[in-house]
């Protein structure tokens, strides 16, 4: 999927009103059924903000299709009007949907929350915007989120904190397991990956990517990678330097398909991984966890002593 850079250049200066979470100094939160209309840019976001919300939430992503790339995504009236309507709306940041950005100024609102993740965990313009992937980065969402419901529906704060320990005691708690294994079995592992999607998950779990910096960022973001780089790359196939090769499906670009082509002519186990819910409808967990079961399956694999 071709990466828009222009866009993100275009909108720089937007700032998302209350940029983390926060309302107008001295605004109210407005009045509501007893369910908070939520709008969240991603599917991944969404998906946690549905659960968290229960009964007293109804959720709208935006991005929804596997097949879209939310760098890309051209933003519609319909979109506006809903984040318009919103009392809260949920949005990455780091560059990775500046047009949900753009549409937030353009529709202010004194009295709606407005949560961009990548303000929330300290990620600064330029950095990794692939948050979801970090463990860490999602317990802090869903503790915003479940604050900030409480903040617009305070009648109802028991309630979401009793949603907010179900998802993280039960509903994730598989998907921390499986990142716990990974970490406890792996950690040290050289792997090799297709872009910077791959990189917070790698580091969460320990394992040693060996792909060059410059090589992920290039991917990632629509550029061309070094000639330097794909000789790089391609030696530590060739010679095996790195046990897996994870890649983005939903991006796998010409370069990235001949080193998929050639890990597997070379032996090395490879899995996949995407950057909204695959398949469609799954849940947040659901996604993850298959994910982190194709990981886990591709390490044992490299590492059994056949191998």
């Amino acid at each position: 999927m071709k990466r828009m850079i222009g866009i993100v250049a275009a909108v720089a200066g937007v700032a998302l009103a209350g940029a983390c979470a926060t309302t107008a100094p001295g605004a109210s939160a407005p009045k509501h059924d007893g369910v908070v209309k939520v709008v969240a840019a991603e599917n991944f976001w969404g998906s946690l903000a549905t659960q968290l919300g229960g009964s007293h939430a109804d959720v709208t992503a935006i991005i929804t299709n596997p097949n879209s790339d939310p760098h890309d995504y051209e933003p519609t009236a319909t979109d506006a009007g809903r984040i318009n309507a919103a009392q809260m709306l949920i949005v990455n940041g780091v560059g990775y949907d500046p047009w949900a950005s753009k549409l937030a100024a353009a529709n202010p609102s004194s009295s709606r929350v407005d949560l961009t993740v990548g303000t929330l965990v300290g990620i600064p313009d330029g950095g990794n915007p692939h948050r979801w992937y970090d463990p860490d980065n999602v317990r802090t969402v869903i503790d915003e989120i479940t604050a900030d419901y409480k903040k617009l529906d305070p009648a109802d704060a028991g309630y979401f904190d009793t949603q907010r320990d179900t998802v993280l005691n039960q509903d994730l708690k598989q998907y921390f397991g499986l990142i716990q294994q990974i970490k406890t079995d792996y950690a040290g592992t050289p792997v090799g990956a297709s872009e910077s999607i791959f990189a917070p998950l790698a580091e969460a779990t320990g394992l040693d990517l060996r792909t060059p910096a410059s090589f992920l960022n290039a991917i990632s973001e629509g550029g061309e990678p070094t000639a330097a780089d794909k000789l790089t790359i391609d030696k530590q196939i060739q010679d095996r330097q790195i046990k897996v090769y994870v890649y983005n499906r939903q991006n796998a670009t010409p370069d990235v398909q001949a080193q998929v082509k050639a890990a597997k002519a070379a032996g090395i186990p490879v899995t996949t991984i995407t950057e909204t819910l695959t398949p469609a409808g799954a849940s947040f967990q659901q996604w993850q966890d298959s994910q982190l079961n194709a990981l886990i399956a591709a390490l044992k694999k490299a590492t059994s002593p056949s191998s």
